[in-house]
């Protein structure tokens, strides 16, 4: 089997040498147990860093055998930067994995992964088991969030990132899916290959910090769940009613209070109920906002990246295509 090891890179110059040397001994060994063919290849694409990782992928195309690269024209974003290496090399190799280029994945699954891929499965997730290495708050928040999803109806594969394989079937498949607001991790269950997971074990960053920040996760579940569920706006008639039904108690106590001559107190009591209210409303705008947002990105149908810059070896001759 040719494989193609995808992985996105943002301004990750201080570990890039460490993982393009643990990957190119991960291809030796699968070369040398005959799980791979020799003219598999490792393809970094560079999500518009401002450091030197571009620089350092050129130097590794040069000097290792396995080492290819794309170039993005711009910072376009985690999932586009794995989309546009899938699609780029989807005609080229049987199979993709996607790694992160920090290698906090497990590197021992890929070789699983390459099994249970011969044993017939066309997509294999890595599943993470064990989260120790990741702070305290990702941890926690990414582990909210897929339950979140669960709850909202969003296909999704619990506690698995974007470290899977893809066989050149669900790559074709996935290439139909022409959608903006990019969620791979609800997207590729929509494929409906037959599938199958692995276990995958977190460890530390090697060198760098990550740049998943807060925002960027927010951004992503966010994606993750407006573009795969109307659950929200349920929620929002839902709460529409209930504010209605507490009105309507309102009404009874204030027509009661009125009839038997009492004293209905209010100030107080009568902002809070419109701060709060005021409030809920804002909120369900907002929510309906994202959805309206959505459509205006999908609408105007613009690419989802554009390659400056693709490093190929072709046989013995390298390329280098504008």
């Amino acid at each position: 089997m040719k494989l193609a090891i995808v992985s996105p890179c943002y301004n990750e110059s201080e570990v890039l040498p460490a993982s393009v040397k643990r990957l190119t001994d991960l291809m030796n060994d699968l070369i040398a147990k005959q799980k791979i063919s020799q003219d598999s290849f490792i393809l970094f694409v560079n999500d518009g860093s401002h450091d030197n990782t571009w620089e350092l992928i050129t130097r590794f195309f040069t000097t290792n055998p396995y080492v290819r690269g794309i170039n993005l024209s711009a910072n376009m974003g985690h999932q586009q930067a794995i989309m546009a290496g899938m699609m780029t090399i989807k005609d080229r190799c049987d199979a993709v994995i996607t790694i992160d280029a920090d290698l906090q994945d497990d590197l021992a699954a890929i070789e699983e992964m390459i099994d249970r891929h011969a044993e017939g499965y066309d997509i294999v997730y890595g599943v993470k088991v064990s989260r120790c290495a990741d702070p305290f708050l990702k941890r926690h928040a990414a582990l909210t969030f897929y339950k979140l999803q669960q709850r909202l109806g969003v296909k999704s594969v619990y506690n698995h990132a974007d470290f899977r394989l893809l066989s050149r079937c669900a790559l074709e498949q996935l290439s139909h899916f022409k959608e903006r607001n990019l969620y791979l991790r609800g997207i590729i269950p929509l494929l409906g290959h037959k599938s199958t997971t692995v276990d995958d074990v977190i460890s530390p960053r090697v060198a760098g910090h990550s740049k998943y920040t807060l925002c960027k996760m927010l951004s992503l579940a966010v994606d993750g769940i407006t573009s795969f569920s109307t659950k929200p706006i349920t929620l929002i008639i839902g709460v529409g009613f209930f504010f209605m039904f507490i009105s309507l108690l309102m009404t009874i106590y204030v027509v009661y209070s009125y009839c038997k001559h009492l004293t209905v107190p209010g100030w107080a009591s009568l902002m809070l109920s419109m701060w709060f209210i005021g409030s809920v409303i804002l909120f369900a705008i907002g929510i309906v906002g994202q959805y309206i947002g959505k459509i205006y990105i999908e609408v105007k149908n613009r690419p989802l990246y554009h390659i400056d810059t693709f490093l190929y070896d072709e046989g013995d001759e390298k390329k280098n295509q504008k």
